[in-house]
């Protein structure tokens, strides 16, 4: 971040751009490395660094202020990457891959650490943590969500079933007490993180696949958005 405004990311095929919040200008250079289409990006909690995920299998580690590149790419998954997240305390990064897999790197070393998280049966979607540090959470075109122990790899209780389509993307409340999951199905539903249970009704009204979803800063309210249009509910409806 410079000058205390936020900065925006959007990713024009292979390269990442920046983007100045408040006056809507490039910020510095494209970042440039991959060799194919990137599909996700991140700051790390203090807003030093950027990881990008990309179809050439790759994850990349860029410095936030000067957009060089940091080390040499994490490499292991054998297919395209599709989704990457830090952990809360910035000591780790995860990626999820269309290997089917979830894999936990040390944002220091760009090491892998452990073994690949395996359970799902297709393309791994999208990961988030939870806001402890404590648990990972997976979304899969195979229609499920797992919950996973961040420090062992282990999965937690059984995988979450409801979609019936696959699941684009999963996130974690605030509190850490539900999941949120943006299905093809053209629902969002929400899970009791502890219980392992879906928390009332699908929420309904998008006609095309659930791309993303975030909680407001304080709870109660979602922003969602699908492969048309996004919007913002008052109540949690979308």
């Amino acid at each position: 971040m410079q000058g205390g405004c936020d900065l925006l990311l959007t990713l024009p095929m292979q390269t990442i751009r920046i983007w100045d919040a408040e006056t809507g200008v490039a910020v510095g250079n494209p970042l440039e490395g991959h060799t194919r289409a990137v599909c996700s990006i991140a700051y790390s909690p203090d807003g030093r660094h950027i990881i990008s995920e990309s179809y050439d299998h790759t994850i990349r580690i860029w410095d936030a202020e000067t957009g060089a590149a940091v080390g040499n790419p994490l490499k292991g998954h054998t297919f395209p990457v599709r989704s990457v997240a830090y952990s809360p305390n910035r000591h780790h990064i995860i990626s999820g891959s269309n290997d089917q897999t979830i894999r936990i790197w040390d944002a220091e070393t760009g090491v892998a650490v452990g073994n690949p998280l395996e359970g799902h049966t297709r393309a791994v979607c999208s990961i988030a943590y939870s806001p402890d540090g404590r648990h990972i959470i997976s979304g899969s075109y195979d229609r499920t969500i797992r919950i996973w122990n961040a420090k062992t790899g282990a999965p937690v209780g059984d995988p979450l079933k409801g979609h019936i389509d696959p699941v684009w993307y999963v996130a974690y409340s605030p509190d850490g007490r539900r999941i949120i999951s943006g299905s093809d199905d053209h629902t969002i539903r929400s899970w009791n993180a502890e219980a392992d249970t879906a928390a009332g009704k699908p929420l309904e009204g998008h006609t095309h696949s659930v791309q993303s979803i975030a909680y407001s800063s304080d709870g109660p309210n979602l922003g969602c958005g699908d492969w048309l249009y996004s919007r913002k509910p008052s109540q949690g409806a979308c």
